[in-house]
């Protein structure tokens, strides 16, 4: 269900499986219950979640106080998120951000708007990976349900395996969501901490194309983002 990257005094980062939900369902054990449960810990906090379908590096703080201060650092945008995709689909410009207002449409599915009441917004690059793919490697700046797979759908690049946002009849034969948490920036206590995580699962995330060009996206924080304000 998941992978220990660092275990620190504070705070606990893993790397999520895919296909693994967040919390029980039925009588399958969640994610947060099987952590607590494995390593014995009984005061674990989660600060923020990744969709079932997602993989990849999570945090959950030890106390509440600590626990306290990284969900103000997600509200107020200073945790850095980065995120690896693939799609069959290329956009109009190799880079670029994607931005508006979400909302619920049919059945659980959100939609992005061209409103700027509350936007998500997403930048991301894009590289050729061949065979009709491409490598996305996101950075979100909100945290909205869903937001990368909305931003990805908007564009005309939904994510590979997604069963509600790519409704390409080949996406049957894919072995899982093509969407992994990779890497997370972030300053606490007056320590910056950086973790960067590949996908370990997945056909597409493991062949050698693909991990060619992910040395393209290593240390992802020093290339030149868009400056959003």
């Amino acid at each position: 269900m998941y992978k220990v990257i660092s275990d620190q005094e504070d705070f606990l980062i893993i790397s999520k499986s895919p296909g693994v939900s967040f919390h029980k369902e039925g009588n399958t054990e969640g994610l947060h219950e099987k952590i607590r449960a494995d390593l014995g810990i009984n005061t674990l906090y989660s600060v923020h979640r990744l969709d079932r379908m997602t993989s990849g590096l999570l945090i959950f703080s030890k106390s509440k106080g600590i626990a306290r201060e990284l969900s103000s650092k997600f509200r107020n945008r200073t945790v850095e998120k980065y995120y690896l995709a693939i799609s069959d689909r290329r956009p109009r410009k190799k880079q670029g951000t994607i931005k508006g207002d979400m909302e619920k449409s049919r059945r659980s599915c959100w939609k992005l708007t061209r409103g700027n009441k509350d936007p998500a917004i997403t930048s991301f690059f894009s590289y050729a990976l061949g065979e009709g793919r491409r490598l996305y490697l996101l950075r979100p700046y909100t945290g909205k349900t869903h937001q990368i797979r909305v931003a990805m759908k908007s564009i005309g690049v939904p994510v590979l395996g997604d069963s509600i946002y790519h409704k390409h009849e080949e996406d049957k034969k894919y072995d899982r969501g093509y969407l992994h948490s990779y890497a997370l920036r972030f300053t606490l206590q007056g320590t910056v901490y950086e973790f960067e995580h590949k996908p370990e699962s997945g056909e597409l995330f493991l062949n050698e194309t693909f991990l060619l060009h992910i040395k393209k996206c290593e240390h992802p924080w020093e290339l030149n983002w868009p400056v959003i304000t």
